[in-house]
C-alpha cells in the first residue's frame, strides 16, 4: 500500500498564497509523517510554493529518510537546519505545534542575517496541513478500516473472559495486549474501563477496582495499525440490568443512531451534535452529556474535524469521524457507546461493527 506523498506537497503548496507565505516549515509530527512518509520524533519538513522540499531529521532516522522522494539532511536542530536555508522572505510556521523557545531559537537564527526581521519571516499558520487530512484518500481508508477490524475483533476475543473479580486494570490489559497480539501497532489512546461507579466519569483511568456482578462496564478503546487510530466504545452488564440501567442503555442507543443517521457531506458540525444531543435532552439528561459528540480520526486519535454544540463547518465526503454519546449518572455509573464511521454521500458507512445490543455477560 503506498502514498502519493509528493502529490500532498504539491496540495500543500498551492494552498500558501493564499495564507501570503512563500513556504511553510512543518514540524508537527503526524504532518511531517502526512507529507514525507518518514514516522519520526525528532522532523521537519519544509515545503516551498513551487512544491520542492527538504526534510530534516537526526541520525537515528536518516538512513530511512534518505530513502524517501524528498530530500533529506541530517541534523539534531532540525527546525533550525531548515531555517538556515530559507530564502522565503515569508515563511509560515505551525503554530500550534512549534514551542515559544523553538520560535525564539530561530528568530535568533534568522536575525543575525542581513535583511531579515524574525518577526516578519516566520508567520504563525492555524492547521494548515491538518486541513488536507482530514479526507482521507483510499490507502488511508484501507489501513483504518484494519484498524478497526482488529479492535472488533479483541473486543470479540476478550467480552468471555469478563467477569466479576477481575480488575479495571485487568480487563484493560487484556484488551491492549489482545489488539497487539491480532496484528496492531499498539493500543491507539490508554484504554479506557470504568466499572459501576466509575463509568459516570467519562476518561476514567483504570484502577484495581473490582467488577462485580450489577456493574455497566464501560470500555472504550482501539487498535493503531500502520499509524492509523481505531476508536469504539461499549457498555456491558455484568448480570440481568437493573430497571435504570436498561432505561439509560436505550437512551443512548437511541442518540447514537440519531447523531449516525446525521453524517453526511455537507452536514454542520453543530448540527451533528445537536441531533444526537437533544434526544438525551428531551430524556430530561442534558446535564449529564458532558463532552462533544464525536471526533474525526486518522494519524492521530483526536483531530478536525470535532462535533459539539459550539463547532462550525462542514463535513466533507470520506472524513472518518466518531459518534459517542453518553451519559453520566454521578456516584450511580453511566453508559457510553461510540462507533468509528466514514461520512459517504450515500449514507455513513460504519467501520467498527460491534453489535450495539446491550451485552448482558
Amino acid at each position: 500500500m503506498t502514498f502519493d506523498y509528493a502529490a500532498r506537497r504539491e496540495r500543500l503548496a498551492g494552498l500558501l498564497p493564499a495564507h501570503e507565505v512563500q513556504a511553510l516549515l512543518v514540524t508537527a509530527p503526524e504532518n511531517v509523517r502526512y507529507l514525507t512518509g518518514l514516522a519520526s520524533s525528532n522532523a521537519a519538513v519544509l515545503v516551498r510554493a513551487d512544491g520542492s522540499a527538504l526534510l530534516a531529521t537526526d541520525n537515528r532516522y536518516i538512513d530511512v529518510a534518505r530513502a524517501l522522494d524528498v530530500p533529506a539532511v541530517e541534523a539534531a536542530d532540525v527546525a533550525g537546519a531548515l531555517a538556515s536555508v530559507l530564502e522565503e522572505p515569508r515563511t509560515g510556521i505551525e503554530a500550534a505545534s512549534m514551542s515559544v523557545a523553538t520560535y525564539h531559537h530561530l528568530g535568533h537564527r534568522l536575525g543575525h542575517r542581513p535583511g531579515h526581521r524574525p518577526g516578519e519571516v516566520l508567520v504563525p499558520l492555524g492547521p494548515v496541513v491538518e486541513g488536507l487530512r482530514t479526507v482521507k484518500d483510499d490507502a488511508e481508508l484501507a489501513l483504518l478500516r484494519t484498524a478497526c477490524e482488529l479492535t472488533d475483533q479483541a473486543f470479540d476475543d476478550v467480552r468471555q473472559r469478563i467477569a466479576p473479580g477481575m480488575t479495571e486494570r485487568d480487563l484493560a490489559r487484556l484488551l491492549d495486549n489482545r489488539m497487539t497480539e491480532l496484528g496492531a501497532d499498539r493500543p491507539a489512546f490508554d484504554t479506557i474501563v470504568a466499572a459501576g461507579e466509575n463509568g459516570a466519569i467519562p476518561h476514567h483511568a483504570p484502577t484495581g477496582r473490582e467488577l462485580r456482578a450489577g456493574d455497566l462496564v464501560t470500555m472504550d478503546f482501539g487498535a493503531r495499525y500502520r499509524g492509523y487510530h481505531a476508536d469504539m466504545t461499549r457498555t456491558v452488564c455484568l448480570g440481568p440490568p437493573a430497571a435504570w440501567q436498561r432505561e439509560l442503555y436505550d437512551l443512548v442507543v437511541a442518540a447514537q443512531r440519531a447523531g449516525r443517521h446525521a453524517l453526511a457531506p455537507g452536514a454542520p458540525a453543530g448540527d451533528v451534535d445537536a441531533a444526537a444531543r437533544s434526544v438525551i435532552a428531551d430524556a430530561g439528561h442534558a446535564e449529564h452529556f458532558r463532552h462533544g459528540l464525536g471526533h474525526g480520526v486518522g494519524l492521530q486519535i483526536h483531530e478536525e474535524p470535532f462535533l459539539g454544540p459550539s463547532r462550525t463547518g462542514r463535513l466533507e465526503d470520506r472524513v472518518p469521524i466518531t459518534v459517542e454519546p453518553g451519559v453520566y449518572l454521578p456516584g450511580r455509573g453511566g453508559v457510553r457507546i461510540e462507533d468509528t464511521l466514514v461520512t459517504r454521500e450515500g449514507g455513513p458507512e460504519l467501520f467498527t461493527k460491534t453489535t450495539k445490543e446491550l451485552l448482558v455477560l
